[in-house]
């Protein structure tokens, strides 16, 4: 997936602040540490370094959400990030964010902290997984 098309899927999901450019994502598939799992429908991209792992944005187009598109592609990261050396993941996510914290808890992820006003004002939660 280009980062034409990447920018095109995320502005389906995020607004604001929160909407990533073409450039950003060009810029982070420069990156040989980052790495993306794509399908028509979704992405998720992620990079490791050393033996972590970071979720950057899972992505699922409005129109497919609720089939089992984010649990495939957060299971493809967690098999990259293991492939690459990771032994742990952190990612991420809005505190009002209740269908994404959901599908994380039910994979196993679990709450390491907060970040204040992470989301343009709202609080975004730190999760944590052991791989």
């Amino acid at each position: 997936m280009t980062p034409e098309a990447l920018a095109r899927l995320h502005a389906t999901s995020f607004t604001g602040a929160a909407r990533w450019s073409e450039a950003g994502f060009a810029a982070l598939l420069s990156d040989p540490a980052t790495f993306l799992n794509a399908t028509p429908n979704g992405a998720i991209l992620g990079r490791v370094t050393l033996d972590e792992a970071e979720l950057l944005t899972l992505i699922v187009h409005p129109d497919h959400r609720g089939r089992g598109c984010g649990r495939t592609l957060l299971a493809a990261f967690e098999t990259a990030a293991c492939a690459n050396g990771a032994r742990e993941a952190f990612l991420e996510v809005a505190e009002d964010n209740q269908p994404a914290r959901a599908l994380y808890a039910s994979s196993g992820w679990h709450a390491a902290g907060r970040r204040p006003g992470y989301y343009a004002g709202k609080d975004a939660l730190i999760l944590r997984k052991t791989l």
